[in-house]
C-alpha cells in the first residue's frame, strides 16, 4: 500500500495540534441533548409500523430505485409524495433530493447565474456556501441575522445585479436563532429580489403541523424557494426544494446533485409520507417539545448562563477555547448527557460553544440536572 501523502497527514496533525481533530464515535449515554431527532420520530416504532403499512397497502416490495431519476429510477411513489409535500407546504411544486446537501448543492450550484448576486448570512449552512462556490454568481455575506446590514447591502447591488438572492435560514443549525423574516419578505419585495430560505431546523417544529417557520408566519407564498429537510425532526431521510413548478422543470434538468446519483429507495418515500401523516395525528408532540423548550429556557436563567437567544430546539452557551469547551462536554458526557462542543474552525477561534439539543423525550429532572452541572463546570474549569 502507498504511503499516505504528506500534505494530508500533516493536515490532520494540525488538527491534533489544535485540539480540534474530529472523531467518529456511537453515542452511548443516558440522556440525549446532541441528535437532531428533536420528536423522537427516529426510534418510533409507531412511525416505523406505519411506514411498513403504507408499503403493504401499496404492494411495494422494491428494495431499491434502480438508477437516477430520470433513468430508471423515478417510479411513481416519487409523484404521489412530492404532490403530498407541494399540497402540505402550499406551493406549486416540491422535487425530492437525497438528502438536505444535495438540496442546497443542487439548487445553488445551478440556479444563481453569472451576472447575479447573492447576499447569504454569514452563518448560512456549509452546505449553501459549498453549492455557491460552483454558481456563476458573485456572492457576499451580510453580518449574522442584521436586517439593516442586509438592508444596505440591497441598496449598494439592487442596480448591479441581473437577479438579486437573499439566502437564510428560518432556523440556524448552530445557534437555533432566527432571523426577522418579516423585514426579509418586505426587503425582497420592495427591491424585487429573490428570497430563498433553509427551513431544515424549523420543518416539524414550528407550524401547526410542524409546516415550517415561514408557513407559521404567512409568508410562504412570499419566498423564491425553500428547502426542507427530512432527516431531523420528521426522523427519516431526504430533502425536498419547493418553490414554483418551473423550478422544478429547471432543477430536474440542471442541478447535478440531482441528476447524477441514484434515486433514493422506496421505503425513504413511505417514511418521509408517514412522518407527515404522523405529526399530523399526533399534535402533542409539537405542544410537548415547546413546553420543555420553555422549561429549559427557564433553567438557564434559573442558573444564570447566557445562552444565545433561541426558541427553537437548539441552543447554544460560547465558551471560548476547544481545549475548554472539550473538557467541559466530557464532563457532562461522563454523567451520561450526550451533548457536543463545537470547536474552531467550524466556528471562529473564540467563539468555540457547547451546542444543546431539546427533544420530547428529555425530562425536566434530566434538563435540571445537566444544567446544575454544566454551571459548575464551567465556573471551576
Amino acid at each position: 500500500m502507498q504511503k499516505f501523502p504528506t500534505a494530508l497527514q500533516d493536515k490532520i496533525d494540525q488538527r491534533k495540534t489544535d485540539n480540534s481533530l474530529r472523531t467518529l464515535g456511537n453515542v452511548g449515554v443516558d440522556a440525549d441533548f446532541s441528535s437532531n431527532d428533536y420528536l423522537g420520530l427516529a426510534a418510533s416504532e409507531t412511525l416505523f409500523e406505519a411506514t411498513h403499512q403504507f408499503l403493504k397497502e401499496k404492494g411495494i416490495t422494491q428494495n431499491g430505485a434502480t438508477g437516477s431519476r430520470l433513468l430508471t429510477g423515478n417510479y411513481e411513489l416519487y409523484d404521489e409524495v412530492e404532490d403530498f409535500l407541494a399540497k402540505v407546504h402550499e406551493t406549486e411544486s416540491a422535487l425530492v433530493f437525497n438528502s438536505g446537501y444535495e438540496a442546497n448543492m443542487g439548487f445553488f450550484s445551478s440556479v444563481p447565474q453569472k451576472g447575479d448576486i447573492v447576499l447569504y448570512d454569514e452563518y448560512i449552512h456549509a452546505s449553501i456556501r459549498d453549492g455557491l462556490r460552483l454558481s456563476g454568481a458573485t456572492v457576499y455575506k451580510f453580518a449574522h441575522n442584521d436586517k439593516e446590514a442586509l438592508f444596505k447591502m440591497v441598496e449598494r447591488y439592487r442596480h448591479k445585479a441581473q437577479e438579486l438572492y437573499i439566502v437564510t435560514e428560518s432556523v440556524f443549525s448552530m445557534d437555533g436563532d432566527t432571523p426577522n423574516l418579516a423585514e426579509y419578505v418586505y426587503t425582497a419585495r420592495r427591491y424585487h429580489c429573490r428570497l430563498v430560505v433553509d427551513e431544515a431546523h424549523a420543518v416539524g417544529i414550528f407550524g401547526e403541523k410542524g409546516e415550517g417557520l415561514l408557513q407559521a408566519y404567512g409568508l410562504q407564498d412570499e419566498v423564491f424557494a425553500r428547502i426542507v429537510t427530512f432527516g431531523k425532526a420528521l426522523g427519516c431521510h431526504g430533502a425536498a426544494v419547493l418553490g414554483p413548478a418551473e423550478l422544478k422543470t429547471y432543477l430536474a434538468n440542471f442541478a447535478r446533485s440531482f441528476i447524477y446519483t441514484t434515486g433514493l429507495p422506496p421505503h425513504s418515500l413511505a417514511a418521509v409520507y408517514s412522518s407527515y401523516n404522523h405529526i399530523g395525528q399526533y399534535p402533542d408532540l409539537l405542544v410537548n417539545l415547546h413546553d420543555t423548550i420553555m422549561y429549559f429556557k427557564g433553567e438557564t436563567e434559573r442558573c444564570h448562563l447566557p445562552f444565545i437567544l433561541s426558541f427553537s430546539a437548539i441552543h447554544c452557551i460560547v465558551i471560548p477555547g476547544n481545549e475548554r469547551v472539550k473538557k467541559i462536554a466530557k464532563i457532562l458526557q461522563r454523567a451520561g448527557y450526550a451533548v457536543k462542543p463545537i470547536l474552531s474552525p467550524t466556528v471562529p477561534a473564540g467563539q468555540e460553544r457547547l451546542r444543546i439539543c431539546l427533544h420530547v423525550f428529555n425530562t425536566r429532572r434530566q434538563i435540571s440536572a445537566m444544567m446544575d452541572l454544566l454551571t459548575q463546570a464551567i465556573r471551576y474549569s
